[in-house]
């Protein structure tokens, strides 16, 4: 079957389940597609190790113990730990490096019976929003090579869109998850903050990151985050002690009467017109489903911006601490004592934006600046959650753009850091309130690049959020669209 890199999650599993398909073949097909490592999205892939689990697959499928997604192939952000894979982050520091143990999200997705297809490249750390921070060379968008498939999760989209996997394991600390999401025109979704757990997720700011699913559609995100999520609660700290959901049961429900939250600050000064329209089309389907769209206000959004860059700086210099060339990873050749090799390590071994947070980090933590700074941003984050409270006694869902633009191209802002910044202004007030959120295929701009619709929903209501995004997908195809060649 030629086109089988080209069926949902969905279609592959029940393909699977009926035996009109094997896994192998399954994996066969993908494994031909990745050769050559099409935009430099993975950045490891062992076609042994994913056979192997091909066929213990095919042997559960013909015994009858078979996982709900029994087969179906997925790959791996490389911030997730994995024992068959190496795991790097992105950076130079852990090169080669090799886990002892699988990540809480990978276990998970393999006892659901998924197949790993590797492991995907991404922003050093998951630092950034154009995913040209890897040590390892930048991931190409698949709608224009010229353009960054968004970041940090630009690997885990760019395979998605190209048709290199049919899912994959991303992570969202500040909007890693949407944007890029977003910039190559497939679907992903944040869950609220503790809801996956982050055991054997390498950390970037602990109190944001967050596991979640990308693939093609809301009904495929469904499925994958039903099998990743649940209480991991010996494990991580942060997991919320909550029974597993099925997030595909309610996809089908009427948004009748659905109340859409459209923040005024998110359609202001410094939005793209072709991304407004976009996004303005899909309010206009949500309307004929039935939904109302009534106006909210998000005051402190502006502020999510300073805000995010001193609280995630601050937990990524005392996260990456621990990479020092002492027990794994990089480790300087030459040095003359302890004190030296720290430097030298870590000066080798990290790229320069991871060194650029890490500096923030440990300044806005020092003594004189700790109240000044740190402090102050924390108190801020507070009030971007309560903003949102408010806004959900008015609303069920907030919906808007994900980004500002459509993806740029590269090297737009390699001598202006900021710009990457601001650019994450629609996304980091969801992450700072711990809120789920995803990227919802809305159209293309100007240039032919797709654009994202973002959906927030109050705690624990990520079922609600697939289901809009469901019904959207229903009656719009803007998700079934493939780059060329696909």
């Amino acid at each position: 079957m030629s086109d089988l890199h080209n069926l949902s999650v969905k279609a592959l599993a029940s393909l699977l389940q009926t035996k009109e398909v094997s896994a192998v073949e399954v994996a066969t097909r993908f494994l031909a597609r990745m050769g050559g490592n099409p935009h430099n999205a993975f950045l490891d892939i062992d076609s042994e190790v994913t056979l192997a689990q091909a066929r213990a697959s095919d042997t559960k499928l013909a015994d009858g113990t078979a996982g709900p997604l029994e087969g179906v192939p997925v790959a791996h952000k490389d911030v997730f730990v994995t024992r068959d894979f190496t795991t790097t982050a992105g950076s130079k520091i852990l090169s080669g490096y090799r886990s002892p143990f699988d990540a809480t999200v990978v276990q998970r997705l393999r006892t659901a019976g998924m197949v790993s297809l590797g492991k995907l490249n991404c922003d050093e750390f998951a630092m950034g929003s154009a995913n040209e921070n890897s040590a390892y060379g930048p991931v190409q968008n698949p709608w224009d090579s010229a353009r960054v498939p968004g970041g940090s999760s630009g690997g885990s989209a760019a395979a998605v869109a190209a048709g290199l996997a049919p899912a994959a394991t991303g992570t969202d600390t500040g909007g890693s998850i949407r944007q890029p999401a977003s910039f190559c025109g497939i679907t992903g979704i944040k869950p609220t903050y503790g809801r996956a757990s982050r055991y054997g997720m390498i950390a970037y700011a602990s109190s944001l990151d967050q596991a979640g699913p990308m693939a093609r559609s809301a009904e495929d995100c469904a499925l994958l985050l039903s099998a990743m999520c649940g209480a991991d609660l010996d494990r991580d700290s942060t997991s919320l002690d909550m029974p597993t959901e099925d997030f595909a049961a309610s996809l089908n429900n009427s948004l009748e009467g659905l109340r859409i939250g459209i923040p005024k600050e998110f359609f202001g000064e410094g939005l793209a017109a072709d991304v407004r329209a976009a996004v303005d089309s899909a309010l206009r389907e949500y309307e004929k489903l039935g939904a109302k769209l009534v106006p909210i206000s998000l005051p402190r959004t502006e502020l999510s911006i300073p805000v995010y860059y001193i609280i995630a700086p601050a937990e990524a210099s005392s996260n990456l601490s621990r990479f020092d060339g002492v027990k794994f990873g990089h480790r300087a050749k030459d040095y003359t004592d302890l004190v030296d090799m720290y430097k030298k390590t870590r000066a080798e071994g990290f790229g320069n934006e991871v060194k650029r947070r890490i500096m923030t980090g440990a300044y806005v933590l020092s003594h004189g600046y700790y109240d000044a700074y740190y402090l102050q941003a924390q108190k801020i984050r507070r009030m971007i959650a309560d903003d949102f409270q408010n806004a959900f006694k008015e609303c069920d869902v907030i919906a808007g753009p994900v980004a500002p633009s459509v993806a740029w191209k590269f090297g737009e802002n390699a001598n202006d850091p900021v710009a990457d910044y601001l650019a994450d202004i629609f996304t980091l007030p969801a992450s700072l309130a711990g809120l789920p959120g995803m990227s919802v295929p809305a159209g293309f701009g100007a240039q032919g690049m797709p654009v994202g619709l973002q959906l927030i929903g109050n705690y624990f209501k990520e079922a609600q959020l697939l289901n809009a995004a469901h019904r959207l997908q229903q009656a719009t195809d803007f998700h079934l669209q493939k780059p060329v060649g696909v």
